[in-house]
């Protein structure tokens, strides 16, 4: 009992402000997104006056994860140079930034290294923000929850579109009961991680958190100028998703309440989502629960199985399954 005291307050203790106020120290893992730069310049900046960007400083980076995909790799050099402008000093592994930092925003580009590189910071006990996507696949999406279980440690994952004010308004019911939703997203393919699960991953997270969980199956349809996927909630509500790979690069929708059409709201920005990072590192409450990000999961992987049978419909169900059998050989490294 004593020992779990002992730990629990070291967890807490890890993110609380230094004494004295200095600000709460943040690192980053991954310098190969456009991510790590935005957040830094917002909170490096020493003549803003807003209460979060002064309670907080970006420290510390370790520039590495991604390795397959050139157009992040490219990137790194370049982000080096750009965010030691700021004072932020690179590190040479995930061990030396987190001797360095209260906190973590992990950013690498390539979902296929998130569960590795979570389960470090997971170990040391400390809070982490990981960027879209929270894993490549659903299984590693569940192997990383189970981890974060075994450490006892909270985090949250999210695209930027589920803070949009437009879509939290909706999400709060401002409307009236969602009955439907339509929206879109760009689609850009990317062979390291299953459809949807490194850039559509935007439009379904807007999809989900405008009607919520409750979704029973899925099926899809497919062309060269993108895909269209229908899912089937509880109460028979009907949410769909275009991936536009063809076309503009727009983000969007509309949901149906029982009154009237709403506009969704696409991408505002990177501001209310470093709004609500920081509003959890400072008070550890959750933004949304873990079965919406592990249901939305579930929905890409399900589509992409509806894709292999023709566009048939694949219940969330199955896709649950397929996924978690996946998790399980992922967690055998970790022995679970």
């Amino acid at each position: 009992m004593m020992k779990k005291t002992f730990f629990l307050a070291s967890l807490l203790l890890a993110c609380l402000p230094v004494l004295g106020g200095e600000p709460m120290r943040i690192g980053i893992i991954g310098l190969d997104t456009s991510h790590s730069i935005a957040f830094t310049k917002v909170l490096n900046d020493k003549q803003s006056e807003d209460h979060f960007v002064k309670a907080f400083e970006v420290v510390a980076a370790y520039p590495y994860g991604t390795a397959n995909i050139e157009s992040a790799t490219s990137r790194i050099p370049k982000y080096i140079e750009e965010i030691q402008q700021y004072g932020v000093s690179i590190t040479g592994s995930v061990s030396e930034l987190l001797d360095k930092v209260d906190c973590v925003f992990l950013e690498t580009n390539d979902g296929n290294m998130h569960l590795e590189q979570a389960v470090e910071v997971f170990k040391s006990g400390k809070k982490v923000y990981i960027d879209k996507p929270l894993g490549a696949t659903l299984g590693q999406a569940i192997a990383i929850y189970e981890m974060a279980d075994r450490y006892g440690v909270r985090f949250f994952s999210s695209s930027a579109v589920r803070f949009t004010v437009k879509n939290v308004n909706i999400r709060v019911k401002q409307f009236g009961n969602i009955l439907g939703a339509d929206v879109y997203s760009p689609h850009s393919v990317e062979k390291t991680h299953p459809d949807f699960g490194y850039y559509g991953i935007h439009g379904v997270e807007e999809l989900f958190t405008v009607m919520g969980t409750g979704c029973k199956s899925v099926s899809r349809t497919h062309t060269d100028q993108g895909d269209v996927v229908v899912g089937v909630w509880d109460g028979e509500r009907i949410g769909t998703f275009r991936a536009i790979t063809k076309g503009p690069y727009i983000y969007g929708g509309t949901a149906i309440s029982e009154k009237q059409a709403v506009s969704t709201g696409g991408y505002t920005g990177y501001k209310v989502l470093l709004d609500e990072i920081l509003k959890f590192f400072e008070t550890d409450e959750l933004p949304f629960p873990k079965e919406e990000t592990l249901e939305l999961f579930t929905f890409m992987k399900a589509s992409n199985m509806s894709l292999e049978k023709g566009g048939k419909p694949v219940s969330m169900e199955k896709a649950w399954k397929a996924g978690l059998k996946d998790s399980r050989k992922l967690l055998k490294k970790y022995g679970k």
